[in-house]
């Protein structure tokens, strides 16, 4: 993560109260002053509409941080000492006079510190705030220091392309580019940073990292669990607005990008924006052939039984929102041309599990005998972000003995075995980056945009054309039959991910043991 932080900050947490500041943004920010990145002169402001006093709200984030933080329980020394740079104001954020006494409150830890202070502005509200925010934080001048001043949002950046550029437009009008920070909170996940530093320190792949020697490319984002109380919500989103759009589109770009000239944020969105413009538009008559939607119904997870979409609380009883989505894309380019990419991402799958899985063509002559090849595959290299994290081979061998027959093994490489230490959380890298200023891995507004208008066909049609057959998959199930059918029509299957694998094979693989 680079060198320590020492520069005076104030974290402005609007929803300070609410979910995402007690489950994800406090623990991140108690993890980083634990580890030392954060310095003397930091502050907490909270603000919200509730009525807390300071200590009020530092035994409300207290809960939080011991029962969502990964370091488990926070102790009563340590605590104190971050407690003490925790504060709460309350506000009425629909009257821009509140931004008026936030100003002051700021302008006093300037003063306090002798030093003008970063302004992180999250915004951990819904999105139809975000307007009302950005009007009252210009209306206060807390928007003009362009140094200082950073305003955070939340996915999703809009809805469609149409309110994507509005949204843009909106927040250009208040505030220059380089102080908003789109987060992704996938993007903060090591192992999908690990893949710029796999690709690009290294000399080994990157020469075969083309169509010449690699025959497809597979990336899975599955979840075990159902909708849960996030129904409101993604009843009026679905999967492919709430998955594909942005964690599974960001990776790709990751997997297919060319080489930056330098790890500036720019230069790095730049290289992910080409690939986004080189993605193969889908034309409406395609869409059947190259995408595919699926709900789940009534099953069992880890035996135990769940009940189907329709069924969860929230849902209304014929909804046609899509809980499962496959997709074949194609990056239109010299590196990439006529290689497809399969994604796909859904919700009641097996395990919750995300890899990406990059298959190398099978050798160009095959000079062993037929019975040689006991269960011969070609090369593949795996990429695993959760549960484990990282990174596998698989390459062919001869399998002792006095004859000559080829088998595959796997070689392996997981973090906590090689470096023995806890993974920062993806949100603890993300605060840092920007109290660091550093939007490497966050979204410029173009991204944004063209990543929209991949999928606009998509969502264009299955929003015209309602589906007949919902529910398609039966929870605990991989989706429905027509995703196994969009990766069969071209000669090709899904893989199951290395870490099932793993756990049912203990011969071909280990799974990754704890430090000791």
């Amino acid at each position: 993560m680079g060198a320590k932080s020492g520069d005076p900050t104030v974290f402005v947490i609007f929803g300070g109260s609410g979910d995402l500041a007690q489950r994800k943004l406090v623990p991140a920010l108690y993890s980083l002053f634990l580890d030392g990145w954060l310095g003397e002169r930091f502050e907490v402001l909270g603000v919200g509409r509730h009525t807390l006093t300071d200590d009020s709200y530092r035994q409300l984030l207290r809960e939080g941080v011991d029962k969502y933080s990964p370091r488990g329980k926070a102790d009563e020394k340590t605590w104190a000492g971050f407690a003490a740079h925790i504060s709460f104001s309350k506000a009425d954020l629909s009257d821009p006079s509140a931004f008026g006494t936030i100003s002051k409150e700021l302008s006093a830890y300037d003063k306090n510190w002798g030093a003008k202070a970063a302004r992180i502005y999250y915004l951990a509200l819904p999105p139809d705030m975000i307007k009302p925010m950005a009007e009252g934080l210009a209306g206060a001048k807390l928007n003009l220091d362009r140094e200082r001043a950073r305003i955070v949002i939340e996915k999703p950046f809009g809805r469609d392309l149409e309110s994507a550029r509005e949204l843009n437009r909106l927040l250009t009008e208040y505030f220059h580019e380089s102080q908003i920070y789109r987060i992704d909170h996938y993007l903060g996940k090591e192992t999908v940073q690990n893949i710029l530093a796999f690709r690009f320190g290294n000399t080994l792949f990157e020469p075969i990292w083309n169509r010449r020697y690699i025959d497809h490319v597979q990336i899975t984002v599955a979840e075990s669990d159902g909708v849960g109380h996030r129904a409101g919500y993604f009843e009026h989103a679905g999967i492919l607005r709430d998955m594909i759009q942005n964690h599974l589109l960001q990776v790709l770009c990751l997997i297919a990008m060319e080489p930056p000239i330098s790890f500036e944020s720019d230069e790095v969105r730049q290289k992910k924006v080409d690939v986004l413009r080189a993605v193969r538009a889908i034309h409406p008559d395609q869409v059947p052939h190259s995408a595919v939607r699926g709900q789940y119904g009534a099953g069992f997870i880890e035996g135990q039984h769940v009940p189907g979409y329709h069924s969860e609380p929230g849902v209304v009883h014929d909804s046609a929102t899509e809980t499962f989505a496959a997709v074949r894309l194609y990056v239109d380019n010299w590196r990439w041309q006529d290689v497809p990419f399969y994604l796909r991402t859904g919700k009641r799958l097996p395990s919750r599990i995300s890899e990406v899985s990059i298959h190398f063509r099978p050798v160009p002559h095959q000079a062993f005998a037929a019975s040689s090849l006991l269960d011969s595959r070609p090369n593949r290299l795996l990429i695993a972000i959760q549960p484990e994290e990282g990174i596998l081979l698989r390459f062919e061998v001869k399998h002792p003995g006095g004859l000559m027959a080829l088998a595959p093994v796997m070689m392996q490489f997981y973090y906590r075995e090689a470096f023995k230490v806890r993974s920062p959380e993806a949100y603890e890298t993300l605060l840092l980056d920007i109290m660091r200023g550093d939007s490497t891995l966050f979204m410029r507004a173009d991204q944004t945009e063209v990543a929209w208008a991949v999928i606009a066909p998509i969502l264009e049609m299955w929003q015209t054309v309602k589906p007949t057959d919902f529910p398609n998959y039966q929870a605990g199930s991989w989706g429905p039959e027509a995703a196994d059918i969009l990766v069969a029509q071209d000669g090709r299957s899904w893989t199951m991910p290395t870490y099932l694998q793993c756990r049912e094979d203990l011969a071909t693989c280990r799974v990754a043991r704890e430090p000791a």
